[in-house]
């Protein structure tokens, strides 16, 4: 070998060790369905940046599939709960939302949510029975020299296992019910007259009684979240630990939250230093299609294509709506790429394609779409927003109708109700959507304001993670509001002292001219007295 042959691969040699002496050693909470599809590409960015990442796995999950080839490592453990009971929760919780909410009253609705709760609360912590629990996954968990733990909380532990660990805790999160997590144990500022709880399907220009609303959304929330959420996983984590320990408190310890959602999709609102929006970090421009997929597409001409989905989770409606969805859809110049893997409509247009399977994003890129039709979901909204596709949306359950709100007030979408929808509302909402140019207009605006940024959401996102290991975890961006009681973080300890100080003078002046009136008018009297 040349001498400089020698150098080049010594210098080579050198950097690879430099890369690998930075990686940094993370752990990743077990999550599920549209929650890992969103964590799945930081998870690669991060490793194409030289950190390792393991992910905790449970035995049964819709989504995550240890036997599936990864770049990550994965740290499986078992639970108690089957896929098929997962399976059944999810099927009851779509009819529920889908088929059922709209033809109850506010009673029935309520009791129906809260067994669905209290059954996926149970599932939750029995997942974190079998992690806990198993004094093998524990002991390699703390061998495991982790310098961090990336969590989405939509299952609860991660907090308790970061502290248990003694590592900083990144959080990333669309949001939770009425923004509880975020308000009460971030933190963050969230004055109910502007800023609409989260599935309240309010925008931030609410009127005298939506404001009413939106305060009395937040309570009632807070109120059911108290009652369900934190009582029993705090009930838990005392119980396990040995000590009073506040689930809510351990959240409030994360060092950051990654917020996944940014002003091209959310309303403006007050944030914290350690809260950073990061919406759209699985967006990418689009590849080239399937074959087939690519001719069918080009046959649509100058009239183009549209999109059409309602998610991974939904895979069938009933069968009358398919047939009135599908006549419609007859009608339109458009050729439409319809994910379906339900019975074939009857009324099925020549114009119509139906698959298993789509790629969504791809699609959302090509140069034909001319509309998305999505069930409103946000890793779909935000794929439409970055192509600048116009959406006819039909909300099913969960955070979709709210997201749609956004996107309507935002001129980008029309929303359609599955259970109210008629062929001529269909079709109307359907041509606005194609034919009125103001949406594709606001469309585009949108992606500009995605794109228009410092740093791309993806990257930002793994900037905070490698910023909070480099520093040993991101405390300094906490507020102190964290170490405050209720009442000294709305200042009524100092307001009741002013009142009290105020009052007092009060008292203080009115015994004072008393006193001088009593001397004044005495003094008189004892003159009068004399004189006569």
């Amino acid at each position: 070998m040349e001498p400089e042959q020698r150098l080049s691969v010594s210098v080579l040699l050198l950097l690879f060790a430099a890369w690998g002496a930075h990686g940094g050693n993370i752990l990743v909470w077990y999550t599920e369905g549209s929650h890992w599809i969103n964590l799945k590409p930081v998870l690669e960015a991060l490793i194409d940046k030289g950190h390792k990442v393991t992910v905790l796995v449970p035995s049964s999950s819709l989504f995550m599939n240890i036997s599936e080839p990864s770049r990550f490592g994965y740290e499986p453990f078992n639970v108690s709960v089957t896929t098929e009971q997962i399976e059944r929760l999810m099927e009851d919780l779509f009819y529920f939302s889908i088929y059922e909410v709209d033809h109850m009253n506010y009673l029935q609705i309520y009791n129906r949510f809260m067994e669905l709760i209290q059954v996926n609360l149970d599932f939750s912590l029995r997942f974190l029975d079998g992690l806990l629990k198993s004094d093998t996954v524990m002991q390699r968990l703390k061998e495991g020299n982790y310098d961090l733990l990336f969590s989405d909380p939509i299952f609860p532990g991660s907090e308790l296992v970061a502290d248990m660990l003694g590592v900083p805790l990144v959080f990333t999160l669309r949001f939770s019910m009425a923004n509880n997590w975020e308000r009460h144990c971030g933190q963050i500022p969230a004055p109910p007259s502007f800023v609409p709880a989260a599935m309240s399907k309010l925008t931030d220009k609410m009127d005298f009684f939506e404001r009413v609303w939106n305060f009395l959304f937040y309570k009632m929330q807070d109120a059911m979240i108290a009652n369900t959420l934190w009582s029993a996983v705090d009930e838990y984590y005392t119980k396990y630990r040995g000590t009073p320990t506040s689930a809510c408190e351990l959240m409030g310890r994360a060092d950051i939250w990654l917020m996944r959602t940014y002003w091209d999709f959310d309303f403006p609102r007050p944030f914290l230093p350690n809260f950073k929006y990061v919406g759209g970090i699985h967006c990418r421009p689009a590849k080239a299609l399937p074959k087939d997929m690519e001719e069918f597409a080009q046959s649509s001409g100058d009239d183009g294509i549209v999109v059409f989905t309602l998610g991974s989770m939904v895979k069938n409606i009933t069968r009358e709506k398919g047939n009135m969805i599908a006549s419609v859809l007859a009608e339109i110049p458009q050729k439409v790429l319809w994910r379906y893997s339900g019975e074939k409509p009857e009324t099925l247009g020549p114009n119509t394609r139906i698959f298993n399977w789509i790629p969504q994003n791809d699609l959302l890129g090509h140069p034909k779409t001319r509309a998305f039709i999505t069930h409103g979901g946000t890793n779909g909204i935000y794929e439409a927003i970055y192509h600048g596709v116009p959406m006819l949306g039909i909300p099913l359950f969960g955070d979709q109708p709210d997201n749609l709100v956004h996107m309507k007030d935002k001129g980008a979408a029309v929303v359609a109700e599955l259970n109210f929808m008629t062929p001529e509302s269909f079709r109307d909402a359907l041509n606005a959507v194609i034919n009125d140019k103001s949406y594709k207009e606001s469309a585009m605006q949108l992606s500009s304001i995605h794109k228009d940024r410092p740093i791309k959401a993806l990257d930002e996102a793994v900037f905070w993670i490698e910023y909070t290991m480099r520093n040993k975890g991101a405390k300094h961006l906490r507020v102190q509001s964290h170490e405050l009681t209720w009442y000294q973080y709305h200042s009524l300890d100092v307001m009741v002292s002013l009142l009290f100080i105020v009052l007092f003078m009060i008292f203080l002046s009115i015994k004072t001219c008393s006193f001088c009136f009593r001397r004044c008018c005495g003094r008189k009297r004892t003159k009068k007295r004399k004189a006569e």
